[in-house]
């Protein structure tokens, strides 16, 4: 039997009840999927209408009661929204829903109830308006599970990318760059790429300044902080190398040199994952209890409303998670 994936709805102005809708909709999800959807029934059923889409919502009140079956999604219901909540527009109770909806599903990975969480977009400012004040999702995951060394890996087609930082100022992500939090993201980068299949992970680890400070021309962080943590990894025994220059190491691994790579801010591992596969590009957050898979990209208010919303990274998400459940129970039994 298939593991049990949470997908949380996401934004409710926003694409993630069209994407949703689209992806349980595919003739053989249930075929390869069991889901279940945290959410909001009247915001569901609406997308499925807008979209044209015959896909009955199934009200539960625990995965457990979920059916499971074609033509149907199962919603485990954490808000109670008007039907003409609007589109594409920033809204308090459409943040503070989303937030709600993040929080019950940590809360049914927390107790075993479902195996993984696949999450929708939500939109930070909305959040922010209904008083959760969080920078994003893995900020959430990591506080309501008590998570001290989590990180971001980004997936799309042939490139895979681990975060050092992500949603702060560009000044802080360079204080954040530590020998300490650079060892912690490797050892994060080396057991994920464990789980997902790979032997012995080859992981290069990106520097921080251009061509990785050529030799402290350019800056002394990369030989004083990056470099130590890359020889303290190869001394545990992993296949750590570094730091690289940024211009050079995503082509290389692309080309199969490696097999991860260790970026030091946002922008730097966000950039070529999104030139590469914005509709397919998969965020996956490590470290936490349990994994957590999401679209890698935002709500696009611009489109909500229209049907226009491309579910491809909606459904590697969930591909994403099923794989990573499975090998979390085989590596268990």
């Amino acid at each position: 039997m298939e593991p049990l994936i949470a997908v949380t709805m996401g934004d409710p102005t926003g694409i993630g009840p069209e994407i949703i809708v689209k992806t349980f909709s595919e003739p053989d999800f249930t075929e390869r999927n069991r889901a279940v959807v945290v959410g909001d029934a009247v915001i569901l059923e609406r997308a499925a209408k807008l979209l044209g889409l015959s896909l009955r919502v199934n009200l539960v009140s625990g995965p457990e009661e979920g059916r499971y079956e074609p033509g149907m999604v199962d919603v485990i219901p954490a808000s109670d929204l008007a039907e003409d909540l609007p589109f594409g527009k920033l809204d308090a109770r459409a943040g503070a829903a989303a937030f709600e909806y993040v929080r019950r599903a940590i809360e049914l990975a927390m107790n075993g109830s479902v195996a993984a969480v696949a999450t929708a977009p939500l939109n930070k400012e909305a959040m922010h308006l209904g008083g959760h004040k969080y920078p994003g999702h893995t900020e959430i995951l990591a506080e309501l599970t008590g998570t001290e060394d989590y990180a971001m890996m980004l997936v799309a087609e042939d490139l895979r990318v681990i975060h050092v930082s992500t949603h702060v100022a560009l000044r802080e992500a360079i204080e954040r760059a530590t020998p300490e939090r650079e060892l912690a993201v490797i050892r994060l980068a080396h057991a994920a790429l464990k789980k997902l299949g790979v032997e012995e992970p080859r992981i290069a680890v990106a520097g921080l300044n251009p061509h990785a400070g050529e030799n402290s021309l350019f800056g002394t962080e990369d030989a004083e902080k990056i470099r130590p943590a890359v020889e303290r990894a190869r001394d545990e025994g992993l296949k750590a190398s570094g730091p690289h220059p940024p211009d050079t190491v995503f082509s290389q691994a692309r080309m199969g040199r490696f097999d991860i790579v260790v970026v030091q801010y946002h922008d730097q591992g966000h950039i070529p994952i999104k030139l590469l596969g914005f509709e397919t590009g998969v965020n996956v957050t490590v470290g936490l209890p349990f994994f957590r898979t999401s679209v890698d990209h935002g709500t696009a208010f611009d489109i909500a409303g229209t049907g226009e919303a491309d579910h491809s990274s909606m459904k590697t998400a969930l591909d994403l998670a099923r794989e990573l459940s499975q090998a979390t129970e085989k590596e268990r039994s």
